[in-house]
């Protein structure tokens, strides 16, 4: 693995991408049934993130789960492509994104001759109870994720995946910039700009992502 690589990377981060090393090397060898076993390994540390990521573009458990184990098959099949300079994490990420406006851009498509069916409304907070105090606060809690998550759903595609990937998901400028192709610097900018976006929209909503002053202000954009 490179320094730059190992700069910033939380040891669990670096384990998987040897783990996803060792994988693709078992592919390599045509020990098919083994890297599956290995690979499973991957699945499991990252399918609650895998999870919340398509949820916050997708929105329904269906399409969710379908779209997650879509993106760990296609993953798997792929891995002769993954490169150890990347960290599995953001490589997978990528592709799971990726896999995420696909099935905008389809679902779009079939809106267009297709009545509408019922959708429930699913959230991720019933697979994982709320630690919360009382039953005031989880209700407060859960309307300001619906009106976030309804802002965040008017951003250009670009602009969402760096909110979802910075504010929720903890990945750095750096990081980010790897897996869009775009420079750090490009990417604090749709930073700036979508989280100016959001709080013009939430303009009463003090708890709206306070980390603002993360992206500079640019003059214009890229």
């Amino acid at each position: 693995m490179t320094a730059q690589l190992q700069h910033g990377a939380s040891p669990r981060s670096l384990a998987d991408s040897e783990l996803a090393g060792a994988i693709k090397s078992l592919l390599a060898q045509g020990k098919h049934q083994c890297a599956g076993k290995r690979f499973e390994e991957l699945v499991v540390r990252h399918q609650h993130r895998a999870t919340r990521i398509a949820f916050y573009y997708l929105r329904e458990a269906a399409e969710v789960d379908e779209v997650v184990q879509d993106a760990f098959l296609k993953a798997f099949t792929h891995l002769s492509s993954f490169r150890e300079e990347l960290l599995f994490g953001l490589w997978f990420t990528k592709i799971l994104v990726n896999a995420c406006l696909d099935r905008i851009k389809s679902r779009n498509r079939r809106a267009r001759w297709l009545l509408p069916s019922p959708s429930d409304e699913f959230d991720l907070i019933e697979r994982c109870p709320s630690s919360a105090p009382s039953p005031e606060t989880s209700l407060l809690a859960a309307e300001r994720r619906t009106r976030l998550r309804a802002a965040i759903d008017t951003l250009p595609d670009r602009q969402r995946t760096v909110v979802v990937l910075s504010q929720f998901e903890g990945h750095s400028a750096r990081d980010i910039g790897s897996l869009l192709g775009l420079n750090e610097t490009t990417v604090r900018v749709h930073l700036f700009r979508a989280i100016r976006s959001l709080r013009k929209k939430l303009s009463d909503a003090p708890w709206l992502l306070p980390h603002e002053s993360a992206a500079p202000r640019p003059q214009e954009a890229s």
